[in-house]
C-alpha cells in the first residue's frame, strides 16, 4: 500500500467513522425520544377514552338511580327497566353497555344477545386473561378500567379494549360500557412508521452526502495523484537530461584537460627525446640537457596525470574514508586561503555508500572553491552529521554572499552542479544567501541502514 493511498485513507476512514456513529447515535436518540412522544400520545388519547366512558357510565348510573328509587319494593320491575335502558343505551357504531349478576351470569349484550343467560366467569381472550373476573374485580374496587380482547362488532374481528366497569350495589350486579382501541393501536403504528421512515431518510441522506464527499475526496486525490505524477515525470525527464549533461560535460572537461596538459606534455617530452637523439647522435653534449629537460616535462605530466585522477576521485577517500578525506581538505584550504574553519563532524562508523560519499566531498570541494574565488569570507562553519537513515550537511560562510535567484539556470555552474549531484541522490538542496550576509547550502541526503 503507498504512502498516499494510506494518506487518502487516513482521511477518509476518520470521517465515516465518526458520520457513522454520530448518526448512530443520532437516530438512537431520535427514535428514543420520538417512542417517548408516542407513548405521551398514546396515553392521553387513552385518558380521552376513559373520561368518555367515565361520563358515559355516570350518565348510566343517574339513571338506574332515577329507577331503583322510583320502583319501591318492585325489584322484579325496577331489574327489567334497568335492563332495559342499558340495553337501548348504544352509542358509536360499536357503543354498548353490558350487565352480570355476581356468578358472571350475561344480563345485558345488546350487539351479542347470545350471550345473554350464560355464565361467562371462565371466559378468557387470546391473551389468557379472564375478562368477566377482571371486570368483575375493578368494579369490586369502587370502579376501575380494564384492557382486553373482544369481538368487535362492526368488523366481526378480535380487538383490543376498555371498559370501565361499576357495581349495583343494590342488587350485586356489574355494569359498564367498553371502548375499542384500535383505532390508537393504528394511529400510533402510523406515527411510529413515519419517524422510523423518516430516520432510515436522514441516514440515507447522511450516507449519501457522506459517499458523495467520500467520492470527491478520492476524485481530488486521483487528481492530485496523477497531477504530481505528471510533474514527478517532467522533473524526472529533467533531471535525467541534467545527468547526461553533467556527464558530457565531465567528460568534455575529462578530455581537454587530456588534450591541455597530458597529451601537451606528452608531446613535449617526445619533442625533448628526438632533439636529444638527434644531438647525442650528433655528438652534441647538449643532448643531456634535452634529456634533463625531457624527464622535468615527464614528471610534470605524471602530476597531472595525479591530479586528474585526484580530481576523478581522491585517493585518501577510497584509503581512510570520508572524514580524513574532508579533514585533509579543510586543512590545504585554511593553510591555502588563511580562512579559520569551525568544523563539527559526526559520521558512523561503518562507512557510508561510496555514491554518498563522493558527492559529500565534492559538494565540499566545490563550497570551499566558491569561497575562495568569490566569497571573501573570514570564517567558514561546517557541520556534518549522520541519523538513522539520513546525512545532513551545513556549510556557512561569512562572506560577502550575493543576490537571490529565483531561476536556478541564472546561478553560477558549481552552484547548479552541486544541486543536481544532491537531486540525482534523492535529497534535499537548500541554498540561503544575501548581498552582505554570507552563504549557507544545507544539504540531507537520504542513506539506508545508516548505523553508529
Amino acid at each position: 500500500m503507498t504512502l498516499k493511498i494510506k494518506i487518502m485513507l487516513l482521511a477518509i476512514l476518520p470521517m465515516v467513522l465518526v458520520t457513522s456513529f454520530t448518526t448512530w447515535v443520532g437516530s438512537k436518540g431520535a427514535r428514543l425520544l420520538s417512542e417517548q412522544e408516542i407513548e405521551i400520545f398514546e396515553q392521553s388519547l387513552l385518558e380521552s377514552k376513559r373520561r368518555e366512558l367515565r361520563h358515559y357510565v355516570d350518565i348510566a348510573q343517574t339513571l338506574i338511580r332515577r329507577v331503583i328509587a322510583e320502583s319501591g319494593t318492585n325489584r322484579a320491575k325496577a331489574q327489567a327497566e334497568v335492563k332495559r335502558i342499558l340495553h337501548d343505551m348504544t352509542f358509536g357504531e360499536d357503543g354498548y353497555f353490558f350487565a352480570y349478576d355476581a356468578d358472571g351470569v350475561n344480563l345485558v349484550h345488546p350487539i351479542q344477545p347470545e350471550l345473554v343467560g350464560r355464565n361467562l366467569m371462565d371466559i378468557q381472550d387470546k391473551n389468557g386473561v379472564y375478562v368477566i373476573r377482571e371486570l368483575m374485580a375493578a368494579a369490586h374496587e369502587g370502579g376501575g378500567y380494564r384492557r382486553y380482547l373482544w369481538q368487535k362488532p362492526s368488523r366481526e374481528e378480535i380487538e383490543e379494549k376498555i371498559s370501565y366497569v361499576v357495581t349495583i350495589p343494590e342488587w350485586g350486579w356489574m355494569m359498564g360500557t367498553g371502548l375499542y382501541i384500535d383505532d390508537i393501536s393504528r394511529e400510533v403504528n402510523k406515527i411510529r412508521g413515519e419517524v422510523n421512515r423518516n430516520i432510515r431518510e436522514n441516514a440515507f441522506t447522511v450516507s449519501v452526502i457522506v459517499l458523495g464527499t467520500v467520492l470527491i475526496i478520492v476524485l481530488l486525490g486521483v487528481a492530485i495523484n496523477l497531477h504530481e505524477s505528471r510533474l514527478a515525470d517532467v522533473r524526472l525527464r529533467a533531471l535525467a537530461q541534467r545527468s547526461i549533461l553533467f556527464h558530457v560535460n565531465e567528460r568534455r572537461r575529462f578530455s581537454r584537460e587530456l588534450h591541455d596538459g597530458i597529451n601537451q606534455l606528452m608531446v613535449s617530452v617526445l619533442y625533448r627525446m628526438e632533439l636529444a637523439q638527434r644531438r647525442l647522435s650528433a655528438g652534441d653534449s647538449k643532448g643531456l640537457d634535452d634529456l634533463s629537460t625531457g624527464r622535468q616535462v615527464l614528471n610534470e605530466a605524471i602530476q597531472e596525470v595525479r591530479r586528474i585522477s585526484h580530481d576523478l576521485r581522491p585517493s585518501i577517500l577510497d584509503d581512510l574514508g570520508l572524514e580524513s578525506a574532508l579533514g585533509n581538505l579543510l586543512e590545504q584550504f585554511s593553510e591555502r586561503t588563511g580562512v579559520r574553519i569551525k568544523r563539527e563532524i559526526s559520521l558512523p562508523e561503518k562507512r557510508l555508500p561510496e555514491d554518498i560519499e563522493m558527492t559529500l566531498y565534492r559538494l565540499i570541494q566545490e563550497a570551499l572553491t566558491n569561497v575562495e574565488r568569490h566569497a571573501d569570507a573570514s570564517e567558514l562553519v561546517l557541520r556534518l552529521d549522520h541519523m538513522r537513515n539520513a546525512v545532513r550537511l551545513d556549510l556557512k560562510d561569512n562572506g560577502r554572499g550575493f543576490e537571490q535567484v529565483s531561476n536556478q539556470h541564472m546561478l553560477g555552474i558549481g552552484l547548479r552542479n552541486m544541486r543536481e549531484r544532491v537531486e540525482l541522490l534523492g535529497g534535499e538542496y537548500r541554498l540561503d544567501t544575501g548581498v552582505g550576509e554570507g552563504t549557507r547550502i544545507r544539504v540531507r541526503l537520504p542513506v539506508k541502514a545508516v548505523r553508529a
